[in-house]
């Protein structure tokens, strides 16, 4: 049964984070707002909950997740990035912008790409979310909160509560989010190459 916490969007009640938070340590699921639209979170190092992140979210170990990371410090830890790759990150983060970057040997191999060890990375502009992972004081893994067989992520928290009440241990109630996708940039090749262009500006990256 999934716990619902109701948090200021600005001013988040951190009592309640502390409490979600926890459940996540546990090895639990949780669905939070983030500044494109919400997810599925889960601890990085728990085998269980990624493969029950997998599953609710309908996908298989070929579909690229996400690391959600406080600043760029944190990025820096679990992926591989050259002085050009760091301007470009700098340039858009905090934002909605992930980026696919090597994997360092601190990302499970569970959790990258089985074929090229790549992972998608990005610092999410969101003050709920940005205050969670600091209580969690690492990084979440995540993907969009889009129910199997359907095109577009939910941004309700109230239905995302009723559909997913039994498969998830907490919702993060925030309000509504942009309901935008992130624009997703691969970094691994030399030059930039845009595989979604979402929220996320072009022009900040350069391109």
């Amino acid at each position: 049964m999934a716990q619902f916490f109701d948090v200021h969007p600005h001013n988040p009640q951190i009592r309640l984070l502390k409490q979600a938070a926890a459940l996540l340590e546990r090895g639990g699921v949780a669905a939070v707002p983030t500044d494109s639209s919400y997810a599925l979170v889960c601890h990085l190092d728990d085998k269980a909950a990624v493969d029950k992140l997998r599953a609710i979210r309908g996908v298989d170990d070929k579909h690229h997740l996400t690391l959600l990371c406080r600043d760029l410090a944190e990025l820096s830890h679990y992926a591989l990035v050259d002085n050009r790759q760091f301007r470009r990150l700098k340039a858009a983060t905090p934002g909605p912008y992930t980026f696919i970057l090597e994997a360092t040997k601190e990302v499970p191999r569970r959790v990258s790409h089985p074929s090229r060890k790549t992972i998608g990375l990005r610092v999410p502009d969101h003050k709920v979310l940005q205050e969670l992972l600091a209580l969690h004081n690492g990084p979440l893994l995540a993907t969009t909160l889009i129910c199997p067989g359907e095109t577009e992520p939910l941004n309700d928290a109230q239905e995302i509560r009723e559909r997913f009440e039994h498969q998830l241990a907490a919702v993060v109630d925030a309000g509504a989010c942009p309901l935008e996708p992130t624009t997703v940039v691969d970094l691994t090749s030399g030059e930039p190459v845009v595989l979604r262009q979402g929220r996320g500006d072009l022009a900040t990256l350069g391109l």
